[in-house]
């Protein structure tokens, strides 16, 4: 699939062994069983992931957990010479994709979803967050709010 080019500029400038003429790496977490998406990390953002499971608890049962989401279940790729990106079969299929992808960025990530579920769901999700909000309400207040308020 063609990841489009602001999503390329994103991953080369996140990809520290990146230069021109070379393709940047990423790494495709496609995680557990409830994602119904495919999470693609710069190589930055996943050393930064890295680095806070390393700082849990040996042994303690999240940090267990967290490796085996992270680590196991993810695949260190890179983009083709044409701006490509190849999904083995196994990450086609766990999210349904058989044809087009949807992307949608968030910063240093970006997730990979089949298009109608991304509408049925997210999609709806989204829709009914803004339902419960009064009509002369903005969401980009919340822009401006700390976390937790």
């Amino acid at each position: 699939m063609s990841i489009p080019a602001p999503f390329r500029r994103v991953l080369e400038a996140g990809d520290p062994a990146w230069t021109e003429g070379l393709n940047p790496e990423l790494v495709v977490v496609y995680g557990d069983k409830r994602r119904k998406y495919l999470e693609c990390y710069t190589m930055q953002a996943i050393e930064e992931v890295d680095e806070k499971i390393e700082s849990l608890p040996r042994g303690s049962v999240e940090r267990r957990m967290l490796q085996r989401l992270f680590n196991g279940q993810s695949h260190p790729t890179s983009v083709d010479e044409t701006g490509r990106l190849v999904l083995p079969a196994k990450l086609r299929q766990k999210i349904g994709l058989t044809g087009e992808a949807f992307f949608i960025g968030a910063g240093d990530t970006f997730q990979i979803w089949e298009p109608e579920t991304y509408e049925t769901e997210e999609q709806a999700a989204t829709d009914e967050w803004l339902d419960e909000l009064p009509d002369d309400v903005d969401p980009l207040i919340y822009l401006d709010r700390q976390p937790g308020e």
